[in-house]
């Protein structure tokens, strides 16, 4: 359960790191990313495909081949060392430090505060330290 705040949503500061998909990260090969089907191959149930992907995984022009357990458990075994059919979604992280936000105001009520960017986190952690050492005080003085 969430608690609501207490106080004016000026009096709070939402401290955050960011680090997003669009600026961070980069499109990346299966071997940069260490996945696990190029590296150790995969299998599919063919059976287990929807018509309209049956084509495209037979036709892929990646290396597999056909292995039939029982009526109705057939599998496609793909070597590794090929990319997998994931392999649009791998990403990688860029050499771009992380973004060190400070917003005004209570978020859940006011998301729109103005944002403070620090470039280094020492100086985010700073902030941190110092906005709460205000907090602490102020809950000493009552």
């Amino acid at each position: 359960m969430m608690r609501q705040p207490i106080g004016p949503a000026a009096a709070y500061q939402t401290y955050s790191i960011k680090a997003p998909l669009s600026t961070h990260f980069r499109p990346a090969t299966c071997e940069e990313v260490d996945c696990p089907d190029y590296r150790f191959g995969w299998k599919v149930h063919l059976e287990g495909i929807p018509e309209n992907l049956r084509h495209t995984a037979l036709s892929s022009g990646r290396k597999y081949r056909i292995e039939q357990e029982a009526e109705g458990l057939t599998w496609l075994v793909y070597e590794a060392g090929q990319k997998c059919f994931q392999n649009s979604r791998h990403r990688t992280r860029v050499e771009r430090p992380e973004m060190y936000l400070v917003r005004g105001g209570d978020l859940r009520g006011n998301p729109t505060g103005a944002s403070r960017i620090h470039t280094r986190a020492e100086d985010w952690l700073e902030d941190l330290h110092e906005h709460t050492d205000k907090i602490s005080d102020a809950l000493k003085e009552g």
